[in-house]
């Protein structure tokens, strides 16, 4: 299963810079601490190029991923102070309120690999923190891409146990975890759920 990921992450490379557009339209400022979770992480590297956010943290999952995505992002940044770490989708290793940018992508689609604890995203999120959890490729794709890697991308999110999950399903989650107070979710290229931490 981890390398159908690695070469997942591999095959996906070209999309970061357009999906990091949509990301950053929906963070919508340009300092602050970056986290990536999970197994498809990457698109944060090209955040760093567009010079928005001045720090940045990787934390990975499953076990077996770590190494192979710090010396890709280290290859394809350089000299980037990046902070990689491996835990699970619990973060409990991470502090409360010390990150303004969230990513997880491929959050809600592979129950059998991780669950996504939407409380945990929420509890790093500094103060008017922004969580952009879920998948797909964001709105600035462009359609011959998309139609170029989508077979290979679809064969691979098969073989790691991908599910089809509804916009329905995502809305029960939200609610039994008692946080439809601070998610919207949104079907712009994709499914995700935007977190977003109000000030007290």
């Amino acid at each position: 299963m981890v390398d159908y990921m690695k070469e997942l992450y591999v095959l996906w490379k070209p999309v970061f810079p357009y999906l990091a557009m949509h990301i950053e339209e929906l963070y919508g400022r340009k300092g602050g601490t970056i986290l990536d979770v999970g197994p498809f992480v990457g698109v944060s590297r090209t955040l760093v190029e567009r010079t928005i956010g001045n720090a940045f943290l990787i934390a990975t999952f499953p076990r077996g991923m770590g190494r192979f995505l710090k010396q890709e992002i280290v290859h394809d940044t350089g000299d980037i102070p990046y902070v990689f770490f491996e835990t699970d989708p619990s973060l409990d290793c991470m502090r409360d309120h010390s990150v303004d940018l969230v990513i997880f992508r491929g959050a809600f689609f592979f129950p059998e690999v991780f669950v996504p604890d939407i409380q945990a995203l929420h509890r790093v999120l500094k103060p008017d923190g922004v969580g952009i959890v879920g998948g797909g490729f964001g709105k600035y794709t462009p359609p011959s891409l998309i139609q170029e890697i989508g077979e290979r991308s679809r064969d691979l999110n098969k073989l790691i146990g991908k599910v089809n999950i509804s916009r329905i399903s995502i809305e029960a989650t939200i609610i039994s975890h008692n946080m439809e107070r601070f998610c919207e979710i949104i079907s712009d290229g994709g499914l995700w759920v935007i977190i977003r931490k109000q000030k007290s």
